[in-house]
């Protein structure tokens, strides 16, 4: 009669298996240990395929448990039985709180059992190791939640573009048809530049809107590369307005440069390229996908992919940072010169209210401080912010036209009280002091 070879009495699981209670989410595991056992007993364990015996360290996506061998050796019986049990909270349906969006854990509960006794004073502890699933790295939204936020996007888009277009005429229109100095020319062509960046973006959008979720991979990174390009852009020329009005306030008198205005397009229009040409060089665009706490997808976009997400935080999160803080910076010192300047008399004409205000609003939208809005959208106010940032920036359009037509359109001689009336005035000042 042939005997079956045993396996040596230090590594022996004598009997293992897996069992299912028959109810969704409910998963245990069945060993019986041998005292003598040498080695440590690893259990691996996830939510959806319940606890499974690990015969090695190495590191996986699941969850483990780290056993001590101390904890057999303890015992008095040869053999102990041991139950694993692993219960997906999420499918049973237990600790849910209304309005609940987060998840603990990986939405997994473990449970030990080993033999009928209680084992307390070991030398090494029980390691539990819980293995989370990558989150998704947007603010939490359901979704109805985000079709509203999409829907309002796109109409944003339209509305934006649409006036974007009527500032572009306008500003070529009195650039036109007016005589107005050098300064107030490069102005206007500056607010050209910059509202046909903020026309190419909410293009941009519209058409990763339309076209993601459809397009082929390579037109997807093609689409993801041009929307980057088209917020690096609207970023840049934000920036270049924010030097602009530096010079204007700071360095009244100025210096000369030959074709200055073409020289501030080519770097608005081409240092966004370099950015892009880098990123793209590296495999950072593709199908990226915003998701739900438990991983529901909501929306796809032709963008920066998760596995390339530190391209977003240093390009757009850090570059638009120093932007915001240098531009805010400048307009701090240009509300001061202007409140200044008002109250010593030195513009003529009383200014109401409505306008002054118009105009500090005009600036504000101009050196692009309603995209600061985005750092606010993480937290217990992200539903919130999210709308407020949507909305504001849609209407960014609007509120810069409203403002180029009452602060340049000449509707008399002198427009007094104007930007270009405050800057010439400085200049005389700083000119009779030196």
């Amino acid at each position: 009669m042939a005997t079956r070879p045993t396996a040596p009495l230090s590594h022996r699981l004598l009997q293992s298996g897996q069992h299912s209670s028959g109810l969704a989410g409910h998963k245990t595991l069945l060993l019986n240990v041998s005292r003598a056992v040498t080695r440590d007993v690893l259990i691996a364990f996830s939510p959806t395929e319940g606890p499974s015996r690990l015969n090695t360290t190495e590191k996986g996506k699941a969850g483990k448990i780290h056993l001590p061998r101390e904890i057999f050796r303890s015992l008095s019986n040869e053999t102990v039985p041991m139950v694993v049990t692993v219960l997906n909270i999420q499918q049973l349906g237990v600790f849910k709180e209304p309005n609940q969006t987060a998840q603990v854990l990986d939405n997994t509960v473990v449970g030990i059992t080993v033999g009928e006794r209680s084992i307390s004073g070991l030398q090494e502890p029980v390691q539990l190791t819980f293995a989370h699933r990558e989150l998704p790295r947007n603010p939490v939204l359901d979704r109805s939640t985000a079709k509203a936020l999409i829907a309002v996007a796109t109409a944003g888009c339209g509305v934006a573009m649409t006036f974007s277009i009527f500032t572009m005429a306008f500003c070529i229109f009195i650039r036109c048809r007016f005589r107005f100095e050098e300064t107030v020319r490069i102005n206007l062509g500056l607010h050209v530049n910059l509202m046909g960046s903020l026309f190419l973006l909410n293009l941009a959008f519209l058409l990763n809107s339309g076209l993601s979720g459809r397009a082929h991979s390579s037109s997807c990174r093609v689409l993801g590369g041009f929307t980057h390009y088209c917020l690096l852009c609207c970023f840049t020329w934000t920036a270049l307005e924010g030097c602009q009005l530096y010079l204007l306030f700071v360095k009244v008198l100025g210096i000369y440069v030959h074709r200055y205005l073409a020289k501030l397009c080519l770097v608005g229009w081409g240092f966004p390229v370099l950015v892009v040409g880098v990123a793209g060089a590296i495999g950072s665009y593709g199908e990226y996908n915003i998701q739900t706490v438990d991983h529901q997808v909501l929306a796809h976009l032709c963008w920066i992919t998760s596995k390339h997400i530190l391209v977003h935080y240093i390009t757009n999160c850090g570059y638009f940072g120093l932007i915001f803080l240098f531009n805010m910076a400048v307009f701090g010192v240009v509300t001061q010169k202007s409140c200044s300047l008002q109250g010593t008399g030195a513009v003529q004409g009383h200014q109401k209210p409505w306008k002054v205000a118009l105009v500090a609003a005009g600036l504000f939208c101009l050196l692009g401080a309603t995209w600061a809005l985005v750092f606010l959208t993480n937290g217990i106010s992200s539903t919130a912010m999210l709308y407020l940032f949507t909305i504001l920036n849609s209407f960014q359009g609007i509120f810069i036209f409203i403002w180029l037509v009452v602060l340049y359109y000449p509707k008399t001689r002198e427009t007094t009280g104007s930007l270009s009336y405050i800057i010439r005035h400085d200049k005389t000042i700083t000119a009779s002091q030196d």
